[in-house]
């Protein structure tokens, strides 16, 4: 059997329909229907139940639908690594981001990454509430940028820079940085911000904040878009928490008071990884990323 067989079953496993499968395959469906029962004959196993109007899977055939949907996945996303990592500086890279480096951190070592090469592509990526780890290691990114750290044995991770979380008002709110004591100052505002439920190191954080303040926030919106939660709060509808990255997105209409609260900035790509667009990302964090410890040391 062929992996090109194995992709023409799980397109008709898909359609059940033989004409409609030959069409989304480019092939006449005399040569589906041949390459259908070559497999059949070659597996000893029925994987279709046919007749003139109908066609359905047979348990064998649902079975290898599971797994060979798997095995293929597997399979494409490995010629996809080969050929990035035999392309080299001319090949392509995946990016995830946390929306608050996209100020700062996020354009400044894609400068200098695209300085040197120029060439690669570059894919970026916002997830929201996601498993990066999943992601790294599906293949689906290629190197991730975030705020929580990572133990996953087949993940290499290190720690970037270190920056202080802010509360973020509107410019005419009636809090300065002169009068800010805590958060108790805040216990009767509307708060926007990421979902507290979420398992990330700064809804855990944010928990935490309010618990220390004894105050149970009353969340008007809730959204992970740190970009739409400055729009929201310069209109007015609340106040929120975000880290100092954000300041640099240069609104006029908002005020930001720094907490004592810090986050981390992390990187995390595979171990032993060869791909080598990859590598030199990599370093270009790093150096950046000392270069902004080093600012916040001052």
């Amino acid at each position: 059997m062929t992996i090109q067989q194995l992709r023409y079953f799980l397109a008709l496993a898909q359609e059940l329909h033989f004409w409609k499968t030959s069409e989304k395959m480019y092939l006449s469906q005399s040569t589906l229907s041949r390459q259908i029962l070559s497999l059949e004959e070659e597996l000893g196993c029925k994987l279709f139940e046919r007749d003139k109007r109908n066609v359905k899977l047979t348990d064998a055939g649902r079975y290898l639908q599971e797994k060979w949907t798997v095995l293929i996945d597997e399979f494409d996303r490995t010629v996809q690594q080969a050929k990035k990592i035999d392309l080299g500086t001319t090949g392509a890279i995946s990016i995830s981001y946390p929306g608050s480096i996209i100020h700062n951190f996020l354009p400044e070592v894609l400068e200098l990454f695209s300085r040197d090469l120029p060439e690669v592509k570059i894919e970026l990526m916002e997830p929201v509430d996601k498993d990066q780890e999943r992601l790294l290691l599906d293949y689906k990114i290629d190197i991730s940028f975030s705020r929580d750290s990572t133990l996953h044995p087949s993940l290499l991770c290190e720690k970037l820079y270190t920056e202080p979380v802010c509360l973020v008002v509107p410019k005419q709110h009636w809090l300065t940085q002169e009068t800010f004591e805590n958060l108790r100052d805040l216990k009767d505002e509307k708060f926007i911000t990421s979902g507290l439920h979420h398992n990330t190191y700064f809804a855990s954080l944010l928990r935490q904040m309010f618990s220390s303040a004894a105050i149970e926030p009353e969340i008007q919106i809730e959204t992970d878009f740190g970009g739409i939660i400055l729009n929201l709060v310069s209109q007015n509808l609340g106040v929120s928490i975000l880290p100092m990255s954000f300041s640099k997105a240069e609104n006029e209409n908002l005020r930001f008071i720094p907490l004592e609260e810090t986050v981390d900035l992390y990187v995390h790509w595979r171990k032993n990884d060869p791909n080598r667009i990859l590598e030199q990302l990599v370093v270009y964090a790093k150096e950046l990323g000392a270069k902004y410890a080093l600012k916040s040391k001052r």
